[in-house]
């Protein structure tokens, strides 16, 4: 049965694997959409922030220049850059409820997603949860077939998206967890991107002082 990309619609040209001449073409966006998603080589080792080889970007020094989130987070790693494609792509699958484009996002995350004791979802507000209609990052998780643990809870705030960086990296903290033995645990949250580091970071710091050995996370995109 011909299949249609995720994204765009185009119907899908089956491709032939001589590797393994039977085996089913799994792909979900065609060539051209999934050209438009560009993968991050390299970049910032403390959040993926491309063109920062090698050496930590100046987020990743400020964070670490502050004695209050110095080591809260252990690193950030994205796939893909957050190009006008990406922004396209990641607001209708936000803001416009386009669910299925979790199926095709998460194809990729499958293999790329580091190991972990926990793997928690960047929770959204109950009043942000009924606007949406389901959590972007939890969807994530569950289209790539990894548990989905939901221990932490969120306040309704404004939307990121609508605040300055400087807002975002002096906000107060949003999260709430509550009483949780995470000791010695290695815990990996999933966002759908990662832009000031600010909601992973607010996450991670609470996860810390439950007593998790290390917080890293895991995004789609970097901003």
């Amino acid at each position: 049965m011909p299949r249609d990309c995720l994204y765009c619609g185009e119907v899908l040209d089956e491709k032939m694997n001589w590797g393994a001449l039977f085996q089913r073409d799994t792909r979900l966006l065609c060539d051209e959409c999934d050209r438009g998603l560009v993968r991050i080589e390299g970049g910032c080792p403390g959040c993926s922030r491309p063109g920062a080889e090698g050496s930590l970007c100046r987020d990743c020094l400020e964070w670490n220049g502050n004695p209050e989130w110095n080591g809260v987070l252990e690193r950030n790693a994205s796939l893909f850059q957050y190009n006008e494609f990406m922004k396209e792509v990641l607001a209708r699958y936000k803001y416009r409820g386009d669910y299925v484009l979790a199926k095709a996002l998460a194809s990729f995350m499958q293999t790329a997603i580091p190991k972990a004791d926990l793997f928690l979802p960047i929770p959204l507000s109950p009043e942000r949860l009924y606007e949406r209609g389901f959590n972007q990052s939890k969807a994530l998780l569950t289209e790539a077939g990894y548990p989905c643990h939901e221990l932490l809870m969120r306040a309704h705030t404004e939307k990121q998206s609508k605040k300055t960086r400087r807002e975002r990296m002096t906000g107060a903290q949003v999260f709430r967890l509550p009483d949780k033995d995470l000791s010695g645990k290695n815990i990996l949250l999933i966002d759908d991107i990662y832009t000031t580091g600010t909601t992973v970071r607010q996450a991670a710091i609470l996860l810390k002082k439950a007593g998790a050995r290390e917080v890293s996370s895991f995004t789609i995109a970097r901003g």
